[in-house]
């Protein structure tokens, strides 16, 4: 565990592969993406493949599409805004570019439209959840 390290700007990382739903995310919810791709295996028998962006600009595009041409379907993870989030671009380039490879619509998760609350009760309804992660899978898969 070397503490220099570096992260080679515009690579994702695929954190997990997987055949049947594709989750873009990045920072803190790659780890919830993680732990919903594994509950919604053992419910579903669906395999998840989660992208870790890594980073954002300079976006790994080819990644994305790469993954989406092979499951066929989206889901987008963040905890920002939905209005002109990350996910929202994402969505945007991945209709543009992959259209004809989606099976279903691009689901976005993201945080509530909301004023970020400083209350760690409020901050679990703001946040996205495991839950709302496994809620969109479900919904790309038509369950």
């Amino acid at each position: 565990n070397d503490p220099d390290f570096i992260i080679p700007l515009g690579e994702a990382n695929i954190v997990n592969e997987g055949k049947d739903v594709t989750i873009v995310t990045y920072s803190i919810m790659v780890f919830k993406s993680l732990e919903a791709s594994k509950i919604i295996k053992e419910k579903h028998n669906i395999d998840i493949e989660v992208i870790d962006l890594q980073t954002i600009r300079p976006l790994d595009k080819k990644t994305i599409i790469d993954s989406v041409m092979k499951t066929n379907r989206l889901v987008c993870v963040e905890e920002s805004w939905p209005f002109a989030s990350v996910g929202s671009e994402i969505a945007a380039f991945v209709q543009n570019e992959a259209f004809n490879y989606l099976d279903a619509p691009i689901r976005k998760v993201n945080s509530a439209d909301v004023p970020m609350p400083y209350s760690s009760e409020l901050e679990k309804k703001y946040l996205p959840q495991i839950e709302d992660i496994i809620i969109a899978i479900e919904e790309v898969c038509y369950i």
